[in-house]
């Protein structure tokens, strides 16, 4: 019986100096499961925040991308208004050449139409001085012709 008592006791001491490891044991796992999900969220939070950062960080070089866009695009309006009113000015200045010319065109015509009409009247005149000089002449003619005529007459009669 001493065997009997002997191991009883052997058995409970086991047990009693197992039982404090065991559930230290199940104790263990479940504080390490819990650093280690500690220590996961840490760092899942730590990739969110980088994430994060990295999204406002493009975020912004997207809006100064934009921004920069929109200055060059209000840049190239101003150019392009600034050369459509150049070229309005150059159309209004060649308009203006264009109805000077014109006027000046218009100017030479009516001096040569004048000129035109003056040597037309001036050669009216010439002719009908020419043709007047042309009827003295035939009448003078026509005179000495007939006076010639007379005087043969009265000369044959005589």
């Amino acid at each position: 019986m001493k065997n009997a008592i002997f191991s009883v006791f052997a058995l409970t001491a086991a047990t009693l100096t197992f039982t404090p490891v065991a559930s230290a044991a199940e104790t263990l796992p479940t504080s390490i499961q819990q650093r280690r999900l500690a220590f996961l969220e840490t760092q899942t939070k730590s990739v969110e925040n980088i994430q994060a950062a990295r999204l406002e960080f493009l975020a912004n070089q997207t809006k100064s991308v934009e921004n920069v866009q929109a200055a060059r695009l209000e840049f190239l309006d101003n150019q392009i208004k600034a050369v459509d009113d150049i070229q309005k000015v150059r159309l209004e200045q060649l308009n203006s050449q264009s109805k000077a010319i014109e006027n000046i065109q218009e100017s030479r015509l009516a001096f040569l139409e004048n000129q035109t009409k003056s040597v037309e009247n001036v050669q009216a005149t010439r002719l009908e001085f020419l043709d007047n000089q042309t009827k003295a002449v035939t009448n003078i003619q026509e005179s000495r012709i007939a006076g010639l005529d007379a005087r043969n007459k009265s000369n044959t009669l005589r």
